[in-house]
């Protein structure tokens, strides 16, 4: 287990989504005890004021489709997806059309600690069966990202509209973070 600090999503302050809660759904490569985190940036948004409203270009629409149709079939049944409350990670999000949460945690500005609290990190939400989407922002994805896989926060750059999939799992008695993919738009 890694050596920092988790804390439990707050059932007052998020609902989780059960989808298709069958007992053996197993996601693509997934195991039990283990917990896959994708961390999704939302795609290009528009500069403008306020942050909170900024909206989706068109090539932000059509990134936030492609990783979409990327990510869905790879999806299990059973899922959490937790979105920041910024309109442009809204836009990004509903490209997939699966229900999402918004959470207040991953508000722009939330720092790393607000991310891992949000997903409870490495376990989970029970009704997640282990996979949890975040779609938020830079530079907080890119440090968590960093603090998982390297044990210390960086600023590590996730770019628009990309997908990091980060998995914990256990070898020989010993927790590992395990970065399973990371697909940019542009690259489907």
């Amino acid at each position: 287990m890694p050596p920092f600090p988790f804390t439990a999503i707050d059932p007052s302050s998020s609902r989780v989504m059960i989808l298709d809660p069958k007992p053996d759904d197993e996601p693509c490569g997934q195991h039990p005890g283990t917990m896959n985190l994708i961390l999704w940036r939302h795609a290009e948004a528009e500069d403008a004021s306020p942050d909170l409203t900024r909206e989706l270009t068109e090539r932000g629409r059509k990134q936030a489709a492609r990783m979409a149709d990327w990510l869905a079939p790879r999806l299990p049944k059973r899922h959490l997806i937790l979105c920041s409350p910024a309109t442009r990670t809204i836009q990004t999000v509903e490209a997939l059309e699966r229900e999402y949460v918004i959470d207040q945690r991953l508000s722009p500005g939330a720092d790393v600690t607000d991310y891992l609290a949000a997903v409870d990190w490495p376990d989970g939400p029970r009704s997640a069966a282990g996979t949890i989407v975040i779609v938020g922002h830079q530079p907080t994805l890119g440090g968590v990202a960093s603090l998982l896989l390297s044990g210390s926060e960086q600023p590590w750059a996730i770019k628009k509209g990309a997908i990091w999939w980060l998995s914990s799992r256990e070898r020989e008695g010993r927790g590992q973070i395990v970065l399973r993919t990371s697909v940019h738009p542009d690259l489907l």
